[in-house]
């Protein structure tokens, strides 16, 4: 099988292609930004080759065409060019009209040269980013100008071998897409359970329930005004290099924003100080900048450090509401406004243990545990599948645009989406 070889701004010239390194920057104010509009894609919101909504800042619709320039197309590859190089992201259909706030990559669709989603994912070629970065500019905050991205070699088979290739590995990615969106949807409903029963306290048999006074406001009679702490208990169990070696390592690095899931664990190798071990379905806190929404129920046993709290429910059947209420917003606001220090802001366990919260009654608690502990049973399954899922593609990827695992002759269905 024949294979090209030509440069990312020679490519880019054949097919009428643009490079662009420069998002609108002081075309915006702060003021233009609103909770409603139209989405802007920044390198924060590249994570693991896709767009991430969670968090995602937009723009006023009124100031939309004036920006117009920046509007993303789909087949686009959105990409991080200061301080985040390896970050990229293929515009998919349902994105078009977004505006561009990083580097943009735009090749024609429908030519007959390259396929933006085979590029998309030779970009995303351990060794490829390597070499972009080994290229980009300044020791501090290494930055990529049109000039570096232009240079980069790129390696391609004939198109139709093209998209059978981004055909094999978009199967992967769909698949880890499908098990995001459930994990989601189960944490919200999970979510939208406790506000129901803890907050509202709309709970099976709350007609005809008393309400008492205490300190949190009317609670139902028999249940309790407690702090955190009596709940939980702090685990700082010592890492030993002969017995956790082999353990995977989560630390608040790897440790995903705004879900109770596990995207991608390390070696503890990794660290060398401060490191301490967890078990499964123990609940790891982010306690460095806790507004960064980072918190984790654990699916195995493993290694992490200080800077998270390992929190373990000090009984069982507390295990399913204490994993929804540290990880609810209402608790997140909470420990951000009790950290210490400007710059790096840290909630202490002395202070966050005081936290005041509510305990229900034991039948309460059993029912909320039937309705919800498979729910985070599925999260944790679904996390699994998803690193397997990308271990897998990660293996493949680099065999498939290198030529060493051959797909021309394979009879592979390529998607519409695929195609374009």
């Amino acid at each position: 099988m024949a294979w090209t070889s030509a440069t990312l701004g020679e490519i880019c010239d054949r097919v009428g292609g643009i490079i662009q390194t420069g998002p609108f920057g002081s075309q915006l104010h702060q003021s233009d930004y609103s909770e409603d509009g139209i989405p802007v894609v920044m390198p924060k919101d590249i994570i693991e080759g896709r767009i991430v909504t969670d968090g995602i800042a937009c723009v006023a619709s009124e100031h939309v065409e004036r920006l117009s320039r920046h509007k993303l197309k789909a087949g686009d590859i959105v990409y991080g060019r200061r301080g985040d190089i390896g970050r990229q992201a293929l515009i998919r259909q349902r994105q078009a009209g977004w505006l561009c706030g990083t580097g943009c990559l735009r090749l024609n669709l429908g030519n007959s040269i390259i396929d933006p989603i085979y590029l998309h994912y030779y970009l995303r070629e351990p060794d490829v980013i390597g070499l972009i970065a080994n290229q980009a500019i300044g020791a501090t905050l290494p930055n990529l100008n049109t000039s570096i991205l232009r240079s980069v070699p790129i390696r391609f088979p004939h198109l139709p071998t093209q998209q059978k290739i981004a055909a094999v590995l978009s199967a992967y990615d769909d698949l880890i897409e499908n098990n995001l969106r459930r994990i989601k949807i189960l944490e919200e409903m999970a979510q939208n359970l406790y506000r129901e029963w803890f907050v509202k306290f709309r709970f099976p048999g709350h007609e005809k329930a008393r309400f008492v006074d205490s300190p949190l406001g009317r609670i139902p009679e028999g249940w309790e005004n407690v702090s955190l702490g009596k709940l939980t208990e702090l685990r700082k169990d010592k890492f030993k290099e002969n017995l956790h070696l082999e353990w995977p390592l989560l630390d608040l690095a790897k440790m995903q924003q705004r879900t109770l899931s596990v995207s991608e664990t390390g070696n503890p190798s990794e660290l060398t100080t401060s490191r301490i071990i967890f078990e499964e379905d123990d609940i790891l806190f982010g306690s460095i900048r806790p507004y960064l929404h980072k918190v984790a129920l654990a699916p195995c046993r493993g290694v992490t450090n200080i800077s998270v709290l390992v929190i373990r429910p000090a009984e069982k059947n507390l295990q399913s509401i204490l994993a929804v209420l540290l990880s609810s917003i209402d608790t997140i606001r909470w420990a951000d406004q009790h950290s210490t220090g400007t710059k790096m802001p840290v909630i202490k366990w002395e202070t966050f243990q005081t936290m005041p919260t509510i305990l229900p009654s034991q039948q309460i608690l059993r029912d909320f545990e039937t309705y919800v502990h498979p729910m985070m049973q599925t999260v944790k399954m679904a996390s699994s599948r998803n690193q397997n899922l990308r271990r897998t593609r990660d293996l493949l990827l680099p065999k498939l645009i290198s030529g060493e695992v051959d797909v021309s002759e394979l009879d592979i269905t390529v998607p519409e989406e695929t195609q374009a």
